[in-house]
């Protein structure tokens, strides 16, 4: 289904690897698994070598589909600091030998070896290695793009669409960056705005729904403040982006880079879009934080019906769950020493795990 028609239907899905990654081998999988399961869009770091890799992907995969149209490419920007433009970093030297390294076992993106520090490429800033260190080794620093290169960048790189990750209290901020943007001249598809109740308040990528979950309060009810105020900032900007002539995508984040972590998390994300529905500007809302398998069941179970669910939500991000329905393939693929994507025995099986998740979404 081409990407507009599936924003006005509700069957949207798209795929994200990540802000800060950089892991060139596993993006032209990913895009290339996911741009075959039927995507219709792609984030991705606002990166040259992570563009061009995720395109080869979307090649791959255009060439072996019947009747897709192809997946539109996203560039992911902030507008100040932000768990999303992060990596982890400690220096190995100060371990004790006799560490089980507990930062290892809880890394998602196998960023963390046995011995060594953070590999930088594959850290996508999760941020849950930071509590996991029992010495408090593991800081992270930003991985944000600077206000001069983005112009030209995007000029470069010509995207179908931009994100700006933003939060509230940063309306200047976001104005700027999308001045920016502006000034790159691309014939957008969609301006994209990823927003939530709140800044992550920890590295688990804690947020303000986790506390209304934890208490058993509806967050509705527990914040109803902070949702005001959420939707007031998003008004905000759907008002600068009416005046550039831009169409808004907003990206509501749940409980940002958790969708892997449990079943639960899908809650976080639900729970905000039919919060911020009625109070929200025009333009498609997208659920990302959290999402998993669970996340359509939950939805509908919300809205009652599934034809309710699609004029509820415009549709879903995935991007650690994505990463891991597929984690096992990719190991065994880097084990023989060749691409997911070349290799007959895999990449089959890779397919049919990604349309395992992505599928739903995407059925009439």
């Amino acid at each position: 289904m081409p990407p507009e028609q599936a924003l006005r239907r509700g069957h949207w899905v798209k795929l994200i690897c990540g802000a800060s990654n950089q892991d060139l081998a596993a993006i032209v999988d990913l895009c290339g698994i996911y741009t075959l399961a039927g995507v219709q869009a792609i984030d991705v770091a606002a990166d040259p070598a992570v563009v061009a890799a995720a395109r080869r992907g979307v090649a791959w995969g255009m060439e072996r589909s019947t009747g897709h149209s192809a997946p539109w490419l996203m560039l992911s920007l902030s507008d100040g600091a932000d768990p999303h433009f992060r990596k982890a970093r400690f220096d190995p030297e100060h371990c004790p030998p006799t560490c089980p390294r507990p930062c290892a076992r809880v890394c998602p993106a196998l960023a963390i070896g046995e011995r060594g520090g953070v590999i930088a490429e594959r850290c996508y800033g999760c941020g849950r290695c930071l509590p996991a260190c029992p010495l408090g080794l593991i800081d992270a620093r930003e991985h944000a793009l600077p206000a001069e290169a983005v112009t030209p960048l995007l000029a470069a790189l010509r995207p179908d669409a931009v994100e700006i990750h933003t939060q509230p209290g940063r309306g200047v901020a976001f104005a700027q960056r999308l001045d920016q943007v502006l000034a790159a001249h691309l014939p957008l598809q969609y301006l994209s705005v990823s927003c939530g109740l709140e800044a992550p308040a920890s590295g688990r990528g804690e947020v303000l729904a986790t506390r209304a979950e934890a208490s058993g309060t509806d967050r509705s009810s527990a914040e109803p403040s902070g949702l005001e105020r959420l939707a007031a900032e998003l008004w905000q900007r759907f008002a600068r982006l009416r005046v550039a002539g831009l169409r808004p995508l907003w990206q509501l984040d749940g409980r940002p880079m958790s969708g892997d972590v449990g079943g639960g998390t899908a809650h976080a994300a639900v729970r905000l879009l039919a919060a911020l529905r009625p109070w929200a500007p025009p333009g498609p809302l997208q659920l990302a934080g959290g999402t998993n398998g669970h996340t359509l069941e939950l939805l509908r179970r919300h809205a009652g019906s599934a034809a309710a669910a699609r004029r509820l939500s415009a549709g879903v991000a995935f991007g650690g769950m994505a990463r891991r329905q597929l984690q096992p393939l990719l190991l065994e693929a880097e084990r023989r020493g060749r691409r997911l994507l070349d290799d007959a025995d895999l990449w089959p099986e890779a397919l049919a795990r990604a349309r395992q998740l992505v599928g739903p979404w995407l059925a009439s």
